[in-house]
């Protein structure tokens, strides 16, 4: 048995990878799955929402009485870390051995952090080679990368041509709305393509219910950014408009299920991803990508393990970008030039045969990367240790 405390959901990043680890590890050997209660609403999908309840466990049914972690569980164990400080979420409860799935973007590192991830893990996996080469360059050595996946299934280039808005030319963007995503660099740029081209259109799915994260693009070398608090689609037309976009040229997608989003990548033509940092892949550039759609995208951090030559067009030039907190430095990222990406965004325009050739390539590369060979991977890993 191995067993996997992991978040659960249907609408980001954590949940999703949740539930497809839970999915594909129990293809191979009885899993436990510890996770926050849930219910259908949580998981949005029946069958989906059946198989996660068959494989959930109540920490009490796996822990001695009185609620003590037993110290010694006789199976390995998968355990979430979802933010940079490299301790295990929901529970301290260990394995035999004991493995942390991280990605961050933090990449200046405290010693406290680096002893923690010493003491909570036997190993820790990081969603990208990028994270991996930044906890190595902090002195931990027990660390591997198995980069996250898309479900073929839902996520293909069958009928990727356009079946809306054929007249026009669509960019999308996705990711929530915060500095880091790189949203204020996608509203300049596109500015300036929709100045020049009557015909184009922006489509995003940026919802973020986290105000405190979107107030982080009052930091922005590029736009003006004006927050109102729990009023997120205010909020977006306010900034779109007070930064000269037109909002009849544009779709504000809000939060759906993830087997939604293949319809929506499919009717438009290209994806705009200068992201500043990625302790992932970037799970939404991947599923666009596997629907043989090309991006333009960042060549920098987790994306590095994704994007190429053949499959998008990147944006190479970069600045550093220091984050601080309370005058601390906490990261150093890459901020993409405004320039270049304006450039490959024009290129974009009036090449539509060049995307079509990207788009093509990047279907036949992300049809390797899926949930099922990441669920592979995690149990090589696993059950190799176990033995």
């Amino acid at each position: 048995m191995i067993i996997l405390i992991l978040p659960r959901g249907s609408q980001f990043g954590w949940g999703i990878c949740g539930k497809y680890l839970v999915k594909e590890l129990s293809e191979y050997t009885e899993t436990a799955y510890i996770t926050e209660p849930f219910d259908l609403n949580d998981i949005g999908d029946e069958l989906d929402f059946q198989i996660l309840k068959s494989r959930h466990k109540q920490l009490p049914q796996i822990q001695k009485p009185g609620g003590h972690p037993a110290p010694d569980l006789n199976y390995p164990m998968l355990k979430a870390i979802t933010d940079e400080s490299l301790r295990p979420w929901l529970t301290d409860l260990r394995g035999e051995f004991t493995a942390g799935y991280t990605f961050f973007e933090t990449n200046v590192l405290s010693d406290q952090i680096v002893r923690d991830g010493e003491d909570n893990f036997d190993i820790i996996v990081t969603g990208s080679h990028w994270c991996e080469e930044v906890l190595r360059q902090h002195g931990l050595n027990r660390v591997t990368t198995i980069i996250q996946g898309i479900d073929p299934q839902l996520f293909n280039p069958s009928h990727s041509a356009k079946e809306l808005f054929k007249d026009r030319f669509v960019v999308f963007s996705g990711g929530k709305f915060e500095l880091r995503k790189g949203q204020d660099l996608v509203i300049k740029a596109y500015k300036v393509l929709q100045d020049r081209h009557a015909d184009v259109m922006l489509v995003n799915a940026w919802y973020n219910p986290w105000p405190f994260s979107m107030q982080t693009m009052a930091a922005s070398p590029y736009i003006k950014c004006n927050v109102i608090e729990n009023d997120y689609l205010t909020s977006i037309n306010n900034i779109l408009q007070s930064n000269g976009i037109d909002l009849d040229r544009v779709i504000n997608i809000l939060p759906r299920q993830n087997a939604q989003m293949a319809r929506l990548y499919k009717n438009t033509d290209v994806g705009l991803f200068p992201n500043r940092c990625e302790g992932g892949t970037n799970l939404v550039l991947m599923e666009y990508m596997a629907c043989g759609k090309p991006v333009i995208a960042s060549f920098s951090s987790g994306h590095k393990d994704i994007v190429n030559p053949s499959n998008s067009l990147l944006i190479k030039t970069m600045k550093p970008f220091k984050i601080a907190s309370s005058g601390k430095l906490q990261a150093i990222w890459d901020d993409p030039d405004l320039e270049e990406t304006i450039a490959l965004l024009e290129a974009a325009y009036q090449d539509r045969g060049t995307l079509d050739t990207l788009g093509d390539q990047a279907a036949k590369d992300l049809a390797r990367c899926t949930w099922q060979a990441a669920g592979l991977a995690f149990y090589r890993l696993l059950a190799n240790q176990h033995r």
